[in-house]
């Protein structure tokens, strides 16, 4: 009978929140990511930068779109429209560098190594990074009971992608798709010379990013902060052992 109560309380608390996003020169912003926190609902604002959300009293809505700072907001108010300013992230302009450059295959790779130029003036500057990719998190069961005032609430949708293992697929897609993301980012800003170099094949340069991944954390650690210099000092790393485990599979496919 509660938790009769408690659900039937939920849908019926829900209401459409509507509201507009803009710049900070007033200008419209579309295609932006619009979250529930509290429901996971998600839209997305149009072409004139209008939305629309179901939402309680108290839920937290989150605004993110790339190249702009994410925004949250809480609801106070039906009846108060709830109109955003996203603040955009700046942007370096990019810059003519002249190198000098030694003859030695493996040092001048280093060199050429392009650097994300927006991640280093956003750590210059002390911005927040945006999140990488803007998609709906993986629930997990504590997030299926949502303590609130003045009653407690159940997240049907999060309790049952949880139940019916709809959860535990989207961990493992996400997982996927961001090993493949963070080694994208590394071939980008390394030529394939610099690997084969380093006795490293240039067909098996995915498999050696992955194998690094896997024996140097820290190397990984480097990937998603963005700094190139300490993804190449670590990957380096486990080049030795990755040799022999190239040399061990080509003898076995010789016996």
């Amino acid at each position: 009978m509660i938790l009769t109560l408690f659900v039937f309380n939920n849908f019926f608390s829900q209401q459409k929140i509507s509201g507009k996003i803009i710049s900070e020169n007033d200008m419209v912003i579309t295609n932006v990511l619009v979250v529930n926190i509290s429901n996971d609902k998600k839209t997305y604002s149009d072409a004139a930068g209008n939305f629309e959300i179901e939402a309680s009293l108290n839920d937290e809505i989150r605004f993110s779109k790339t190249g702009y700072e994410r925004s949250s907001k809480r609801i106070f108010d039906y009846n108060s429209p709830l109109n955003v300013v996203l603040i955009r992230i700046p942007e370096e302009i990019k810059e003519v560098e002249i190198l000098n450059l030694t003859g030695d295959l493996n040092k001048d790779s280093k060199k050429l190594a392009k650097e994300d130029k927006v991640a280093r003036l956003q750590k210059d500057i002390g911005l927040p990074r945006p999140p990488e990719v803007a998609r709906e998190k993986a629930p997990e069961l504590s997030d299926a009971f949502v303590i609130g005032f003045p009653v407690a609430a159940i997240n049907i949708d999060a309790l049952y992608k949880v139940i019916n293992g709809d959860a535990r697929r989207m961990k493992t897609v996400y997982k996927y798709e961001d090993l493949q993301r963070h080694m994208k980012w590394v071939v980008s800003r390394l030529d394939a010379e610099y690997f084969v170099s380093l006795g490293i094949p240039e067909e098996r340069i995915r498999e050696f990013l992955e194998f690094a991944f896997l024996e140097n954390p820290r190397s990984l650690d480097f990937v998603k902060s963005k700094n190139i210099n300490g993804t190449i000092f670590e990957i380096e790393k486990v080049i030795p052992k990755f040799n022999e485990r190239m040399k061990s599979q080509t003898k076995n496919i010789a016996k």
